[in-house]
């Protein structure tokens, strides 16, 4: 069995062989970890997106939004309760601080979990569920090479 592109930091090109068939597949350059934690960063769910995780990619878009919604939201909030001298106006601006460091964690671990998907975006699925009387049961290979 052959390294896989994970492993080899020189490998950049797709061969027809060594990943399942994917409509991204086409490409003639496999995105790089570093492309797809810049991508994701950037903008969450990017870089999921280009590594073919769509699903993934859609639940980072999907919180993007909400923590986004709600920054803008409590900022509107918290300048009308600034307009009005309420009691409850430092309540509502750590509310949005709340909401702003999520907004960027959300950057953060959308572009790292881009990286690590990149790493393993040719790494073998061979873990199999099934489904017996009583109960389920899985199994998965791991391939090694002796040296």
């Amino acid at each position: 069995m052959g390294r896989l592109a994970a492993q080899d930091s020189a490998a950049v090109a797709v061969r027809a062989d060594s990943a399942p068939a994917r409509a991204l597949d086409t490409l003639a350059v496999r995105t790089s970890p570093m492309g797809a934690f810049w991508r994701s960063f950037l903008l969450p769910g990017w870089g999921q997106a280009r590594l073919g995780r769509k699903l993934t990619g859609g639940l980072f878009v999907a919180w993007e939004g909400t923590t986004l919604g709600m920054s803008i939201k409590t900022r509107h909030e918290l300048a009308y309760l600034r307009r009005t001298n309420s009691a409850r106006a430092e309540d509502k601006r750590r509310e949005h601080e709340d909401w702003l460091v999520l907004l960027a964690f959300n950057h953060v671990f959308a572009g790292l979990e881009a990286y690590v998907s990149g790493h393993l975006s040719d790494f073998p699925g061979d873990l199999h569920l099934q489904a017996f009387p009583g109960g389920f049961g899985g199994s998965i290979s791991v391939p090694f090479r002796l040296r």
